[in-house]
């Protein structure tokens, strides 16, 4: 039922995107595939790679579902996904057939990842109240609701090796957990730089319905990839320091704001 399921979301039939509604194919995964290639890019410009690195995902929505599906596309193994009940760790990584799951499990309505646990015994493994700040990772993913990542969390992470998080959901982290990873020696990159992937195809939606056209899911990935790539540029321009290190909240912020001056200054209004 669950690999239906999963063809139908990605195919738009539950959500009317990229069907015959119009809209865009890909729309669903666009915030999560988005940050991965963000974090991609950033984890390539600090000498890094992706690949085979472990990763943490809070939640079990949208936004994690698609994260979890680009990090394994790219090498990455996810070992932890949280829920408001506590934490299934996966020793092994997510599969495909987990991933599936998850959609099940968000239209359950039940808004518990014990469920994942209890799908695949022997291979995730739910430990009630805790959070997936508290499993072993070089990568943690906020994908699920503001502030929800701690400055107790940060620490935890930091303690137990993770030297990178990428903020998905909507200021995830709460601003003593950035000043932490900040001046901790932990590459932190904000939300609204990283999960801007999902704005930017509802932008190419609006191009689509507008001129009445139809684009591959292949397409709408290579434009959404492009974008990224663009954004984590503009960060780096904006972000680097003079000792080389890149500030990614400043550089984020001074982009955003020199695209909106830009923009004014070029029309006239200042």
């Amino acid at each position: 039922m669950y690999k239906k399921l999963a063809r139908q979301y990605n195919t738009g039939v539950l959500t009317g995107k990229g069907g015959t509604w119009g809209g865009s194919i890909l729309r669903p995964e666009a915030t999560g595939f988005g940050a991965l290639y963000f974090t991609q890019h950033l984890l390539q410009k600090a000498g890094k790679d992706i690949k085979g690195k472990k990763v943490a995902v809070s939640g079990f929505g949208n936004v994690a579902w698609g994260a979890c599906i680009k990090a394994t596309e790219l090498g990455a193994k996810v070992v932890a996904i949280s829920g408001p009940d506590g934490v299934c760790h996966i020793p092994d990584g997510i599969t495909k057939e987990m991933i599936d799951y998850m959609l099940v499990m968000r239209a359950s309505n039940r808004n518990k990842v014990q469920d994942m646990a209890d799908k695949f015994p022997g291979k995730a493994q739910f430990t009630a109240g805790k959070k997936a700040w508290s499993i072993p990772v070089d990568i943690a993913l906020p994908c699920a609701f503001q502030n929800e990542l701690s400055l107790e969390d940060a620490k935890e992470l930091k303690a137990n090796g993770c030297w990178c998080c990428c903020e998905v959901s909507n200021m995830g982290c709460q601003p003593d957990a950035i000043h932490f990873f900040q001046h901790n020696g932990v590459l932190f990159a904000p939300g609204k730089a990283v999960n801007a992937g999902g704005v930017a195809t509802s932008g190419l939606e609006m191009t689509q319905n507008a001129e009445h056209i139809s684009w591959s899911g292949e397409e709408v990935d290579q434009k959404l990839h492009f974008i990224m790539k663009s954004i984590h540029e503009q960060c780096v321009k904006y972000g680097t320091q003079p000792d080389g290190t890149i500030d990614y909240v400043k550089g984020a912020n001074i982009a955003g704001f020199m695209k909106v001056a830009t923009a004014m200054l070029e029309q006239g209004t200042i």
